[in-house]
């Protein structure tokens, strides 16, 4: 067999390695396989190129389809947004309209929300917040996300959540600590309430509405009627929206 054909063959092999084990060739043809592929590629860069834009393509369409579905299945779990118990509720507590707005306050896009939705409470009267707390960046959230819930039970819940926005990363306990301290919280209490089932439980709840939603991360915003029963009535905006944005959004269910 000529050297073409060898390569050739070779080559044909690498295309049906989706379904043959790349550990079933020999370490020579493997070295080779190696070769070609390397040779090729530098060859034919936009090979590369269209490959990422393939993939890219596939992936935005998958996070379009997840943004629908979650869009589409708001409704299912409208109690569990609106109306779990214990979450910390900011503006009107007897608003007509609610944002649900799941966050970690390691989130930068979260920090840069923050301000957006005080100036939402403040500019609008009839407007519920529910915090979701959704620690999914590591051990130092889930401390910051306990600590906040632990200050709502002292009645504090703003004050530390709006001190733990200002924190500047990274997080410590101490720095986390020492925000509910300035904002005149009780450590001590702090500190065993963090512990308590009833806290583990609702972030717990929160994780698991979170993966039922299929989010994509964090800032995740819902705002819909307080007595939202259908998806018409909530709308989702994943990621971070501008203050204008989100007041398009709370105008939708005025």
């Amino acid at each position: 067999m000529s050297r073409f054909m060898k390569k050739l063959a070779l080559t044909a092999a690498i295309a049906s390695m989706a379904t043959a084990s790349y550990a079933a060739f020999s370490d020579a043809q493997q070295k080779e396989i190696q070769t070609l592929i390397n040779n090729y590629l530098q060859n034919n860069p936009q090979v590369i190129i269209s490959a990422l834009q393939g993939y890219q393509q596939k992936q935005m369409q998958q996070a379009e389809q997840t943004i629908k579905n979650t869009q589409k299945d708001a409704s299912k779990y409208a109690k569990d947004l609106f109306h779990a118990n214990n979450d910390p509720v900011g503006g009107n507590p007897k608003g007509t309209i609610t944002i649900a707005e799941f966050f970690d306050y390691q989130c930068p896009h979260c920090v840069d929300m923050s301000p957006i939705l005080n100036n939402a409470i403040k500019d609008n009267p009839n407007l519920r917040v529910v915090f979701k707390e959704f620690p999914i960046r590591g051990p130092m959230s889930e401390f910051a996300a306990r600590a906040a819930l632990a200050a709502n039970m002292q009645g504090k819940y703003m004050q530390l959540h709006d001190a733990l926005m200002q924190i500047k990363p990274p997080f410590t306990q101490e720095s986390i600590l020492a925000a509910a301290k300035s904002v005149g919280l009780s450590i001590d209490k702090l500190q065993t309430d963090m512990k308590s089932d009833a806290i583990t439980q609702q972030i717990n709840a929160n994780m698991k509405l979170g993966q039922d939603l299929k989010l994509l991360g964090t800032p995740a915003i819902f705002v819909g009627k307080t007595d939202a029963t259908t998806a018409s009535n909530i709308n989702y905006a994943p990621g971070f929206v501008d203050q204008n944005q989100l007041n398009d959004l709370i105008k939708k269910n005025s």
